[in-house]
């Protein structure tokens, strides 16, 4: 489980602040299950999606997403191994294909997260945050993430990343304002998923 634990650039749980409201959330409780819930909640909750709130900046690095309290749903996703991590929780990262409105094409990745917890095992979850239509919760072993796969060329990658995909690293970096963003989102098609290490258990319409 190293790999689900590391320090990185872009999950950079190290950082003083990361450390610090790692702690303070998981004071209180007893076992890693209720901190890792009460992490996925604070980050869920308080950290704003970058479209639904129409913030910037763009963020990537898991600080960052901190420091300015808001992400889209890949940042989120490290922000909240960063915190899980700094509590020594194994995290990791999966993503899906989606129809970005919910027509069929245009596509693009949704990015969230995988702890393992002691109990079970490999648990995901979806941080990205709840509003009209969305009701992710953390309800182990019961899975309820964010979006279920409806359309054809949609896809719920299984794969477990140690890292975020590079892809997605790339396009949070590549833009500051969130409406650019929007309008870059990363995607992988079909075709090239297995190259990407995405296509292990892959669940399909």
């Amino acid at each position: 489980m190293k790999e689900y634990l590391k320090a990185t650039e872009v999950i950079d749980w190290q950082h003083p602040e990361v450390i610090e409201l790692a702690k303070q959330i998981a004071s209180g409780h007893q076992t890693s299950t209720a901190i890792a819930k009460a992490c996925f909640e604070w980050v869920r909750d308080q950290i704003c999606h970058s479209v639904d709130y129409q913030m910037n900046p763009v963020t990537c690095r898991a600080s960052d997403v901190l420091k300015y309290k808001t992400g889209y749903c890949y940042a989120k996703s490290h922000l909240l191994a960063a915190l899980l991590r700094a509590n020594q929780i194994p995290t990791g990262f999966c993503y899906q294909r989606l129809s970005i409105d919910d027509q069929g094409a245009p596509y693009s990745l949704h990015g969230f997260n995988a702890i393992h917890l002691s109990e079970i095992g490999w648990y995901r979850v979806d941080a990205r945050g709840n509003k009209t239509g969305i009701n992710a919760q953390f309800t182990p072993p019961q899975e309820q993430l964010a979006y279920e796969i409806r359309f054809p060329k949609e896809a719920d990658f299984q794969t477990i990343f140690a890292e975020p995909l590079q892809v997605v690293i790339e396009a949070l970096q590549a833009q500051t304002k969130w409406d650019a963003m929007h309008r870059n989102l990363p995607d992988i098609c079909l075709n090239s998923a297995k190259e990407h290490g995405l296509m292990k258990d892959a669940k399909y319409v």
